[in-house]
């Protein structure tokens, strides 16, 4: 009997390693600007981290901000490019996860303020939200963005003394930073918040119209965007992957790829970096 089990479990040692390494990894990002660019954005990104790491990688799209947590949560993915709430969000959520890379850029992110030319509103250059702001009809992009809503909340509350609500004679949620210049330049809403580099990217597409929307004020810095892997990534590809992929994100410099972030290139994160988010997001109420 122990001659004929002995092949047998010989047989399940070399077949378990295998498909542990047949596991896909699966990675998914925030849907900051239309979700149609998202898997053009990123396809390139999965097949580099394919080649590099040498397992497949898979870019699993979600519809929004929630959804990419929820899928981060589920195991659905065990990588995501987060925005700040939401990488504090996740690793709320599952114990243990780590940042592990960020945007040259994400230490000292900020927001643009966005009005439609037909408020007269003019640029504000001040330290403070202008006070021309009040009694407007204002959109932010997802509920859980960090640049879209939570930290230019968080700068009209302590600057303005009120909430969204108390200031805005209406207040909407585009869903992200594209709908909110197409909104506010269109008229729908008279001002609205965005990042700076989805500004900064629209209108390098030549869909800003400066004779119909324009910036009236930028923010003070903050961190944003991050990489969070899972806590339990190294059971499910082997001991050191965690660093592995960590050092595949600070090599990244294909212009091409970087431009599909877009960043500059990547530096190393904790989750220590990201704990004025957390403290933001508690003293919003958007945290337990």
């Amino acid at each position: 009997m122990l001659r004929r089990l002995l092949p047998a479990i010989a047989l399940v040692t070399l077949i378990t390693p295998s498909l542990a390494a047949a596991q896909p990894l699966g990675f998914t990002a925030i849907p900051d600007e239309d979700e149609t660019r998202l898997q053009q954005r990123f396809q390139a990104v999965a097949d580099y981290l394919a080649e590099t790491l040498e397992v497949e990688v898979r870019f699993i799209p979600v519809t929004s901000y929630a959804a990419s947590v929820t899928a981060f949560r589920n195991n659905q993915v065990q990588l995501a490019w987060f925005g700040g709430f939401t990488g504090v969000q996740a690793r709320q959520l599952v114990p243990g996860s780590r940042a592990i890379a960020q945007g040259v850029e994400d230490p000292e992110y900020k927001s643009y303020f966005i009005a439609n030319q037909r408020t007269g509103l003019e640029p504000h250059s001040g330290e403070t939200a202008p006070e021309g702001l009040r009694d407007l009809t204002f959109s932010f992009g997802s509920q859980s963005s960090t640049s879209g809503r939570l930290m230019p909340e968080y700068f009209l509350r302590e600057h303005l003394g009120a909430s969204p609500d108390e200031l805005f004679t209406r207040v909407g949620f585009s869903g992200n930073h594209s709908r909110t210049i197409s909104v506010v330049q269109s008229g729908a809403y008279q001002a609205g918040v965005v990042s700076y580099k989805a500004w900064e990217n629209e209108l390098e597409a030549g869909n800003i119209d400066l004779d119909r929307v324009q910036v009236i004020w930028e923010t003070p810095p903050y961190p944003d965007y991050q990489w969070t892997v899972r806590g339990d990534i190294d059971e499910r590809f082997g001991e050191g992957f965690t660093e592995r992929l960590q050092q595949a994100l600070l090599d990244m410099d294909d212009p091409d790829l970087l431009a599909s972030f877009p960043r500059a290139g990547f530096i190393p994160a904790v989750n220590e970096d990201y704990q004025e988010i957390l403290e933001v997001a508690q003293s919003l109420g958007l945290l337990d």
